[in-house]
């Protein structure tokens, strides 16, 4: 419930033009399958509902669901742009008042520079990734993200061995490249205990 409470609040702050301030940089992390992009998704349909003007971005690689589109594992979906590097938000940003990214674990370290410049800007940046990669250590740029937001939110699945809440992300499959893309058939969420048993 505070969750929704604080969005709303963020949206209404965004929403009153005559406060004088900048932007804000807010993160959304967890392991796979804990709804990070489910919950990305919500605060941007709810930013358009507002009558704000609202950009998408995903990286490129990301293909799993749909080569456009931002797809949770609930199949809600909304448009996106596909970009290469971080770098190209920036060039493609244009009168926006929200800035949403997904799978920002999969960007080079310049996004937390990135979202910093726009936030500076006046526009709020929602980003939503993994914190953590197949072996518990952080991954890519959303340590340093989660350091600098304004509001950091840490979404949980459910472990897939005891039932209790997940954070780690567990790797079914013999593989040791960093970026692995998959879902369920490579994937499974685990508590900390299970994750410390598997890894065994």
């Amino acid at each position: 419930m505070l969750l929704y409470q604080e969005t709303d609040r963020y949206m209404l702050i965004e929403k009153n033009k005559s406060i004088d301030r900048l932007g804000w940089i807010e993160v959304i992390c967890g392991s796979m399958f804990s709804g990070k992009t489910e919950e990305l998704i919500r605060r941007l349909k709810r930013a358009r509902i507002a009558k704000q003007k609202v950009e998408i971005f995903k990286p490129r690689v990301d293909v799993r669901y749909d080569i456009v589109n931002v797809v949770s594992h609930d199949e809600n979906s909304i448009p996106s742009t596909p970009v290469e590097s971080a770098s190209q938000i920036l060039l493609m940003v244009n009168d926006v008042d929200v800035v949403g990214i997904d799978e920002a674990q999969f960007f080079d370290n310049e996004l937390m520079s990135v979202c910093n410049t726009l936030a500076n800007q006046r526009i709020r940046v929602i980003v939503a990734g993994l914190d953590m990669d197949y072996l518990g250590n952080p991954f890519g740029p959303i340590p340093s993200l989660m350091s600098i937001a304004e509001d950091v939110t840490k979404v949980h699945a459910v472990c897939m061995n005891c039932g209790d809440l997940a954070s780690y992300s567990h790797r079914t499959i013999h593989n040791d490249r960093l970026v692995l893309l998959g879902e369920k058939e490579s994937y499974e969420p685990l508590c900390r205990r299970c994750f410390l048993e598997k890894m065994k």
